[in-house]
C-alpha cells in the first residue's frame, strides 16, 4: 500500500508540473496596465562644456537649472533616434576628449571641429553646423584692429585646446597667447583689459556682443578653412556614427538646425 501510495503522489505531481508547463507566461505590464512591448531605454552620457551660447549654455527656469543650446536640441534628436535617453555631463571644454576616450561619456557636442589632430584620437559624424572665427575686441578699441596685421604681438585670448588656439597660433605674429576653459572667463579677461581681442566662434560672439555692448567684433577677420561641428565619438564606433549622420542628415533635410540655431539664439537674447 506504501509502494501504491508513493506512486500515486509521484503521478499528481507529475500531472502538475505537465499543466503548469502548458500555461502561458503572462507579459509584463506597463504603467498604464497594457503589456510591455519595449525595453528600457538604454542611456547615452553626452559630454559638453555648457558655456557656449547658443550651441550649449545654463539657463534658469522657474528657479530650476538647466542645459539647453542648440547642441542640446540636436543631442535629443539623436537619443531619440537611438532609443535612448539623454543624460548631459558639462564639463571644461579641454576635459571633453579625455572624459570620451575613458568611457565616461558616450558622445561630445560641443561645437567641436573634427581636426585632423583630433581625428587620431576619436571618430567624428559628418558636420552638422558650420560658423566664421571672428575678433572681439572692446568697444573703446573697434576701429584699432582692422586687419589681422594689425593684431602683431598683441595679447590674445581663446578657449584652451580649442580650433581659436590654433587660429592665433598660425594667424597672429608674435602673438601673447592666453588660454582659458570657459568662454565667459575669455570675456572678462578681454574687459579686465588683460587682453587685447579674444577669438570666439560667429554665433557664440554675437551672443556676447548682444548682450554687452562695451565689447564687438572687429573689421579683422581669419582667414579659416571651414571646417565646422561634429559629434564625437570613440574610436571604432562606426556603428553610432552611421546613425548620428542619419538623424544629421534628417534634420538638416527638414531644416530643423537652422530653426535650432534660431531658437537658442533667441533664448540667449531673452536672458
Amino acid at each position: 500500500m506504501k509502494k501504491w501510495g508513493l506512486t500515486l503522489i509521484a503521478l499528481v505531481l507529475t500531472m502538475s508540473l505537465i499543466a503548469a508547463c502548458g500555461k502561458k507566461t503572462e507579459a509584463p505590464k506597463d504603467a498604464s496596465g497594457g503589456a510591455q512591448t519595449t525595453a528600457p531605454a538604454k542611456k547615452l552620457i553626452l559630454g559638453t562644456s555648457a558655456d557656449y551660447p547658443p550651441y550649449e549654455f545654463h539657463k534658469s527656469t522657474n528657479g530650476k537649472d538647466e542645459i539647453i543650446g542648440f547642441d542640446i536640441m540636436i543631442a535629443k534628436e539623436i537619443a531619440k533616434d537611438m532609443g535612448a535617453e539623454l543624460e548631459i555631463k558639462d564639463m571644461k571644454f579641454d576635459g571633453l576628449l579625455p572624459a570620451l576616450q575613458s568611457g565616461n561619456v558616450d558622445m561630445i557636442l560641443s561645437g567641436m571641429t573634427p581636426t585632423e589632430e583630433r581625428k587620431k584620437n576619436v571618430d567624428f559624424s559628418k558636420t552638422y553646423y558650420t560658423a566664421k572665427q571672428m575678433i572681439v575686441v572692446r568697444a573703446e578699441d573697434k576701429d584699432k584692429y582692422k586687419t589681422m596685421d594689425s593684431l602683431t604681438g598683441k595679447r590674445i585670448v581663446v578657449q584652451k585646446a580649442s580650433i581659436q588656439e590654433t587660429v592665433a597660433k598660425e594667424q597672429i605674429k608674435d602673438a601673447k597667447i592666453k588660454t582659458l576653459s570657459k568662454i565667459t572667463d575669455i570675456v572678462l579677461e578681454l574687459k579686465n583689459k588683460n587682453a587685447d581681442a579674444a577669438i570666439i566662434e560667429l554665433p557664440v560672439a554675437t551672443s556676447h556682443v548682444n548682450r554687452d555692448k562695451s565689447i564687438v567684433i572687429a573689421e579683422a577677420t581669419p582667414t579659416v578653412e571651414e571646417a565646422g561641428s561634429a559629434v564625437a565619438f570613440k574610436k571604432g564606433s562606426q556603428d553610432k556614427i552611421d546613425l548620428v549622420n542619419k538623424t544629421i542628415d534628417r534634420l538638416i533635410a527638414e531644416k530643423k538646425i537652422e530653426q535650432f540655431v534660431t531658437e537658442a539664439s533667441n533664448q540667449v537674447e531673452a536672458e
